[in-house]
């Protein structure tokens, strides 16, 4: 078989490593694998990969968002390229993951799959697909995308638009684009987001609830001199990892817990942008993003509590990956990201009573840099997910 995957990135983010283990194990069982993506430098030279665009191209439709609202529907040149690309390595099933992120016009790609006689598959990791703008409504609690979004209270959170909103005909294209698509089949991460789809125009749509997957020959019990290097061998780590840690995952929540915490305890923040490292309390360690995934299995497994205090999300890989090297997880009961974790370590947002208590599970001394005590601990099959749908 031959598997296209389209995705923004490849190899990086959730989505990119999502795709790219994906592929890995289709071409372990000796299908054909492509991955398709629009920006940033590939992180998986091991899986062929194509370019959609370049970076003349994503800067254009980025700016053209920023001025007119057009997320998606600009590109045209390079995805009628790509679409010529397509009719010539001629797959048996085209996967579609994120389509957002500013490479791809996805009137022309549907125009195509509509008459392509392909399976199609499309895996979404976001609200997007059904919204006029956004990607997540949750916390701006609106649900204008059940009928039609007419007016967006979050123009300039991604994909962010400074000028004239098109809302309202985004979201008409959208609904006229993605919507009589024979062979096409829903795939969410979540229960949660699987539930939304059925409310949204894309109820027309079989979904199938296929959990995120992650490469447990990395996301393992794993060695690492963290403590040593950041001089916290005898603290209590409590850590958290965000693609982006700002208020959607919960930073102005680490920051009002560590002002609760007593000085055995430190906070470690993998993935905070440069501009909130500085100012941030002595007791949090604020660190940027990492690509390397064996440094960032180290730092989970060395941890004795991953929380995860985001405020928007799926199906967050952080939480499989935490669970995988052997460090509980306590989220906050948000979309999809308490359907893995034990129900006891779910608490409501911003309930800092039952966080501090969940915290408090964890003995006040760690005995040989090994971790004395553990909460309870569910680990998905993380390699389900996938292939038969």
């Amino acid at each position: 078989m031959k598997y296209l995957f389209i995705n923004t990135v490849a190899g990086n983010t959730s989505t990119g490593t999502i795709t790219a283990n994906l592929c890995r194990k289709l071409m372990k069982e000796g299908n054909d694998c492509v991955l398709a993506y629009g920006r940033w430098k590939v992180n998986c030279d091991d899986v062929p990969t194509y370019r959609i665009g370049t970076d003349t191209d994503y800067k254009i439709h980025g700016l053209m968002t920023r001025l007119f609202d057009l997320q998606g529907f600009c590109s045209t040149a390079a995805t009628n390229k790509f679409v010529d690309w397509i009719k010539s390595y001629d797959p048996d099933v085209i996967w579609l993951h994120n389509l957002h992120g500013y490479y791809l016009n996805i009137e022309v790609l549907f125009d195509y799959l509509k008459t392509s006689g392909k399976e199609i598959r499309w895996t979404l990791h976001d609200c997007w697909a059904f919204t006029g703008h956004c990607t997540y409504f949750t916390m701006a609690k609106c649900d204008q995308w059940k009928t039609h979004c007419k007016k967006c209270s979050q123009l300039k959170e991604y994909p962010a638009c400074y000028g004239i909103s098109n809302v309202s005909r985004n979201f008409n294209r959208k609904r006229k684009a993605f919507t009589r698509v024979h062979n096409l089949t829903l795939i969410t991460p979540s229960q949660w987001l699987a539930d939304l789809t059925r409310e949204s125009f894309l109820k027309e749509y079989p979904v199938k609830v296929i959990h995120n997957i992650i490469n447990t020959e990395i996301f393992k019990p794993t060695a690492s001199d963290f403590r040593n290097k950041y001089g916290i061998v005898d603290k209590i780590m409590l850590l958290g990892v965000a693609n982006g840690m700002d208020a959607w995952k919960g930073l102005p929540d680490f920051i009002k817990l560590a002002g609760m915490l007593d000085d055995r305890y430190v906070i470690v923040l993998v993935g905070v942008e440069e501009k909130n490292i500085n100012g941030s309390p002595q007791n949090i360690i604020a660190l940027t993003r990492t690509n390397d995934q064996k440094e960032l299995a180290g730092i989970y497994s060395t941890a004795d509590l991953f929380l995860n205090l985001t405020h928007q999300d799926n199906y967050p890989t952080v939480n499989l990956e935490a669970q995988a090297c052997g460090t509980p997880v306590v989220t906050y009961r948000t979309g999809g990201s308490p359907e893995s974790v034990p129900a006891e370590n779910v608490v409501e947002e911003g309930d800092f009573k039952a966080l501090m208590k969940n915290i408090s599970r964890i003995p006040d001394l760690r005995v040989g840099g090994g971790k004395a005590y553990k909460l309870i601990i569910l680990v998905p099959d993380l390699w389900i997910g996938g292939l038969a749908v």
